[in-house]
């Protein structure tokens, strides 16, 4: 095994090896930006740890008894979900060190983490959601711009809700994407993974009539969604459009753009949709994501019996 020499370091300073990790993370796996901050959080976070407990231990010095006791002292101050992910990014570092001969062993390889509570997933009621779509007409109905800004915008809570789209989803279709004739549109998902989804006719005709009336460019390369100044719409936007619709709406202002997919999966398998159809819908890649929502609707299935039946 290839000697590394390690040196004491300051709680928040990253280590050599540690640095190539990170760069390995960007370079080659090519994680997202969130995922990469929460991997480096968590190698700074147990770095402050393990100075705190013996300033002259390094990093790649780290044993199954020290993974063992970081884990037993995290679980009184994180959760269960950021410390699993904390200990799946350092189990990954490790993993990456021992590839390359900087250790022998993972010392977080087969430690047990605590499973984390999920619960299941909020969702709108069928009369919210109607309630919802409209609303672009209250929020914008003082606007020089009225007519483009609620067109634009109903046409984006429906895809949201009409079709399971991510924020990310939605504000990355251009025209080319937009089948109108099959009432479809491909999109893009997580890993690049391109799906197809159905879209009622009435989202067909009104993206038929947005694009007659407001798009200046309707090029193949052209964003479907943009600003009154043409460029294209920001994931940040549409989750303070959400914020305004919602509040028009009366509907919790803690409910958000991904919820819409929630909606999206409940209320189609309340209505009698098969969970394998509702998986290639949303762009899941198992279906063990997928079999929440059924969860969902057992639970509402389960509260209607007992408010409804006599012998309940």
């Amino acid at each position: 095994m290839g000697a590394v020499k390690v040196t004491p370091k300051s709680s928040s300073s990253l280590s050599v090896e540690e640095g190539q990790f990170l760069d390995h993370l960007i370079l080659e796996r090519r994680l997202s930006e969130h995922t990469f901050r929460n991997y480096k959080l968590a190698l700074i976070r147990y770095n402050k740890w393990l100075t705190s407990q013996s300033p002259n231990c390094g990093i790649l010095e780290s044993n199954k008894l020290i993974a063992r006791s970081y884990l037993i002292e995290s679980q009184n101050s994180l959760s269960k979900t950021t410390l699993g992910n904390q200990l799946s990014a350092l189990r990954s570092f490790f993993h990456y060190c021992q590839k390359r001969g900087w250790v022998e062993t993972n010392p977080f390889k087969n430690l047990p983490v605590p499973k984390a509570d999920k619960p299941l997933p909020k969702f709108l009621t069928e009369q919210q959601a109607k309630t919802l779509m409209n609303s672009p007409a209250l929020v914008h109905e003082n606007s020089q711009s009225a007519d483009f800004l609620i067109s634009r915008d109903r046409i984006v809570l429906e895809l949201m809700y009409g079709a399971g789209l991510r924020v990310s989803e939605v504000v990355g279709l251009n025209h080319e994407h937009i089948d109108l004739k099959n009432q479809v549109v491909k999109v893009t998902g997580k890993g690049r993974k391109e799906r197809i989804c159905p879209i009622i006719e009435r989202t067909a005709q009104k993206i038929s009539e947005f694009r007659k009336r407001y798009s200046e460019d309707a090029s193949l390369s052209a964003p479907l969604f943009t600003n009154p100044s043409g460029n294209r719409l920001s994931t940040r936007w549409i989750q303070i459009l959400l914020k305004k619709c919602l509040k028009h709406s009366g509907i919790p202002l803690d409910f958000t753009p991904h919820k819409l997919r929630h909606s999206f999966a409940t209320h189609l398998l309340d209505n009698g949709a098969d969970l394998r159809a509702v998986q290639e819908l949303l762009g899941h890649a198992s279906l063990s994501t997928t079999q929440v929502y059924t969860h969902v609707s057992v639970t509402r299935l389960k509260n209607a019996h007992k408010q409804a039946h006599p012998r309940a």
